[in-house]
Formats: C-alpha cells, structure tokens, sequence
C-alpha cells in the first residue's frame, strides 16, 4: 500500500512512502485484539478499593442484646454487618489487575489494529517535524490543514519530541505517543493514523518479527 507524503501545511511533498503489507495488510485477528486491549484497560486500574470488614470497624464489642428470649434474631456487637454502620462482608479488597500476554500475541495484536486503519483510508503520512516550543495554536493550525481538526487522533512519532508533545497535551482529541510505546488500544480509540516517515520504517523494525 502506497501513501502520498504530505508536509505539515497538508501539502504533497511528490514522494510516497510503501506500507508493509505484513504489518499494514493482514487479515486483522478480533480475538487478539480484544485480549490485547483488556490487559491495557486492566493495566491502568489502580486496584487501591477497600472497604472495611467486621473486626477493622471502630466500636465496642459488647453485646447488644440477649441471645435468646427477645422474639428478634441472635445479634453480635455493634460492628455487625446487619446494623447501620457496622463492617462489610466480603467487600472489596486491594488486589492487581494485570496480567501478562505474549509478545507474539500482543505484536499480532498491534498489526491487526494497523491493518484495519489502512482498510479505512485512515492513516495520514506526514514529513518528519519539529518544534521549537510548546504551542497548542501551531498544532491545531497543522490538524486544520490535513483535515481532521475536529476527529481524534494518534500522532506517532520515530522518538520522543517534548514540545510536540506539549503542543498537543491540552487537546481532547489529540494523543501524541513514540512508536516503541506504540498500543492496539490506542490505534484503535483514534478516528484517524498519523504517522511521520521515519517512524513508519520505525515501527516495521518493531512490528517485523
């Protein structure tokens, strides 16, 4: 697959960039791809939810009432799970989400994900780029002028660029992120694919095993 190179101004530069049909031209797998995009969402989740039992609750431990004789049920101290204000039975605890995926599985994963962006004509290849400072109206200026000012976005890059990345932090729909740290989630969640030239052979290096 062919793309033109367009320059930041949404201008063709004359020269084309080949996709990998290995990486941008496989059968997409649905199957890797959803466990692929659980374990993300399952790695951002802090697990820190606790709520207190029985014997973590402050209160005195006498006993309410009689055991028998009442006509009402047997009934403990005031830390009872069955009164207002007493523990929780089996409540949540602190605990890790994360679990581990294969690297074939996760690389296949990522593949998928790219294949089905190029199915849609939604990937943009650009000249590689700079800034010289942090600037979120330069940004958008370059989102307006390849017509996707208003669509989310992933913007990959061959290697980290602070004021890039900076430019675009405020943006709701703009997601700047290093083809190394490159996720199916993320692919998936952008309407459209901009990738800059050096990082399209970046991630075939990545992506070719």
């Amino acid at each position: 697959m062919e793309l033109n190179v367009l320059n930041i101004k949404g201008e063709d530069t004359g020269r084309k960039v080949t996709l990998n049909d290995a990486i941008f031209g496989i059968e997409p797998n649905d199957h890797v791809i959803y466990l692929d995009v659980k374990q993300y969402l399952a790695n951002q989740r802090q697990g820190t939810h606790k709520a207190k039992e029985r014997s973590e609750i402050s209160g005195s431990t006498r006993k309410l009432i009689r055991q028998k004789g009442g006509g009402g049920a047997r009934r403990g101290d005031i830390n009872s799970p069955v009164l207002v204000g007493g523990g929780r039975v089996f409540g949540p605890k602190p605990r890790d989400y994360r679990f581990k995926l294969n690297k074939k599985l996760k690389g296949l994963a990522r593949k998928s994900a790219l294949s089905y962006k190029a199915k849609e004509n939604a990937i943009i290849v650009v000249e590689d780029f700079s800034m010289e400072a942090p600037k979120t109206k330069e940004f958008i200026s370059i989102t307006e002028k390849l017509n996707i000012a208003d669509q989310k976005l992933l913007l990959v890059l061959a290697e980290r660029n602070k004021f890039v990345y900076l430019s675009a932090r405020n943006l709701k729909k703009a997601n700047v992120i290093i083809a190394s740290d490159l996720n199916t989630y993320s692919v998936l969640d952008a309407k459209n694919l901009i990738l800059t030239e050096s990082s399209v052979s970046e991630l075939e290096n990545l992506l070719k095993a």
